[in-house]
């Protein structure tokens, strides 16, 4: 499912516009992202929780030459899946 699909889902699920369920979906997205920016998590119970995690800085290879490259540090987003999330798809 892409974007455009999840807002036609969206409009139909809650019986509202597709304008409506577009604005819906872009301000969730923008809420998580901008809290887990500042540092924070975001959890909806029965759903999942995101959260940041740091990656330490390493050493990787070049994988057409095998040369050794050098990879930043990095904060990168994580998702964890909630108990009623998980048993749905089982």
């Amino acid at each position: 499912m892409n974007k455009s699909e999840m807002i036609e889902r969206m409009a139909s699920d809650a019986d509202i516009s597709k304008a409506a369920a577009e604005r819906a979906l872009e301000s969730f997205t923008t809420s998580v992202q901008s809290t887990l920016k500042k540092g924070g998590s975001v959890t909806l119970v029965g759903f999942g929780s995101w959260s940041v995690t740091k990656r330490a800085a390493r050493t990787g290879r070049n994988p057409k030459t095998g040369e050794a490259i050098k990879i930043k540090a990095r904060k990168a987003p994580k998702f964890t899946p909630g108990k009623a999330f998980k048993d749905a798809l089982n």
